[in-house]
């Protein structure tokens, strides 16, 4: 456990708020710290997916970043809640998951959150070990302390209202539990995204109701997907899982655009700001910024596998892509769906590879044509929407696609 000098150091709330969208309260949190004990904080996941993607470590990111501090992690898997479904950014009633679903996400969560934070210095608690305790009057007395003007204040709320769209009354229920969370965990801080920030400030309230102090909050950015427009999501088809093999890591991130790279290089390197800063100006100045992609690859790979892990995925990139000469001028282009997939002839064929999908069937079946480096031998292999790949018809024609 770090001594209290580290605790309060200045630079801790520099760390604390690097890579951050807001910190509710600053003075509050400055006054917790200055206590010189270990700080509770909070980050809850609802189990509604099985599996972690890089875009869930930028905020378990910073929660390691507070165990290295000296704070204890308390990760709150929502296995009530989960069973509710979380209404935020929804414009429809999101179906509930079974009890069974809920726990077998809720252990693939305990097996992958690891890799990020200390196993030692975490502490994992489901909230159904209190909720399950509440009797219909203790929900009751919950639901009394908002009013329904209130709950409609959170804009998918008022927004669904407002066009007419259902709203389940158990919706309402759903940020009352989250705020409940931070009650029962007495925590100092609360993490969350930014579209959390309604539930988040419910705990705060809820505290105060019921006599506790109340959490602080920090909210950390969406990180976008592979696509560079929306955020990373399983359902969209443009993430990274923790569990990707280091190849399917490593070329995922070497696909993303050279804009993206530096949001990627702030929300998930650990590197030091003012080095990014410095391979900023050297990029400006003429680097190629491939090979700052080529860093950022390495380190992320290696901490989700080996060392050697992400030396080897370089090494078979380079193969793959350098040695078939990629070309430094590779064109960016974005093509259309309108199912959520597109087919490889269709793709080639917007992407200008191709004069027409007969053409790209043509080339497809000559062996000719590429995905990533992986030759394409189906004529109905399609894309999903989201996805960014790189299209390669022959020896000389190659485009970095965005399916949108």
């Amino acid at each position: 456990m770090k001594n209290m000098t580290e605790m309060t150091h200045p630079d801790a709330l520099a760390q604390i708020k690097r890579g951050s969208h807001e910190l509710l309260l600053e003075d509050e949190l400055k006054q917790k710290l200055a206590l010189g004990h270990p700080l509770r904080v909070k980050a809850g996941f609802d189990p509604t997916a099985p599996d972690l993607h890089l875009g869930h470590t930028v905020l378990l990111n910073k929660m390691r970043q507070l165990q290295d501090l000296g704070h204890h992690a308390l990760f709150l898997i929502g296995d009530f809640t989960g069973m509710i479904g979380d209404p935020t950014g929804k414009n429809t009633t999101r179906p509930p998951l079974s009890r069974e679903q809920v726990l077998e996400n809720a252990q693939s969560y305990r097996d992958q959150v690891f890799k990020v934070l200390d196993a030692e210095k975490t502490e994992i608690v489901f909230n159904s070990t209190w909720m399950d305790k509440f009797s219909a009057v203790d929900l009751i007395k919950l639901a009394a302390t908002h009013t329904v003007a209130r709950m409609l204040e959170r804009d998918d709320f008022g927004k669904r209202y407002k066009s007419n769209q259902p709203i389940a009354i158990h919706e309402f229920i759903y940020p009352l539990v989250q705020g409940y969370d931070s009650v029962a965990l007495k925590a100092d801080i609360e993490l969350g995204g930014t579209d959390q920030k309604f539930n988040l400030l419910m705990g705060r309230e809820l505290q105060k109701h019921f006599g506790q102090p109340a959490q602080c909050i920090l909210t950390m950015p969406l990180l976008e997907g592979l696509d560079g427009v929306n955020k990373m999501s399983k359902s969209m088809g443009n993430y990274i899982g923790i569990t990707d093999t280091p190849q399917d890591m490593f070329g995922k991130l070497m696909s993303i655009s050279d804009t993206l790279m530096w949001r990627y290089l702030e929300l998930l390197s650990f590197r030091k700001l003012n080095e990014i800063a410095g391979w900023r100006e050297e990029v400006e100045g003429g680097r190629n910024p491939r090979d700052i992609k080529v860093l950022l690859a390495q380190e992320i790979v290696a901490r989700f596998h080996t060392r050697q892990a992400a030396e080897a995925a370089l090494a078979e990139f380079e193969a793959r892509f350098r040695q078939g000469v990629l070309p430094e001028d590779m064109p960016e282009i974005n093509v259309t769906s309108s199912n959520g997939s597109i087919a490889v002839p269709q793709l080639l064929k917007q992407a200008g590879l191709v004069e027409g999908t007969s053409e790209a069937m043509r080339m497809i079946q000559q062996g000719a044509v590429k995905l990533d480096g992986e030759r394409v031998n189906d004529k109905n292999v399609v894309v999903k929407v989201g996805a960014v790949v790189v299209a390669q018809v022959g020896k000389r024609k190659f485009a970095r696609v965005t399916v949108g």
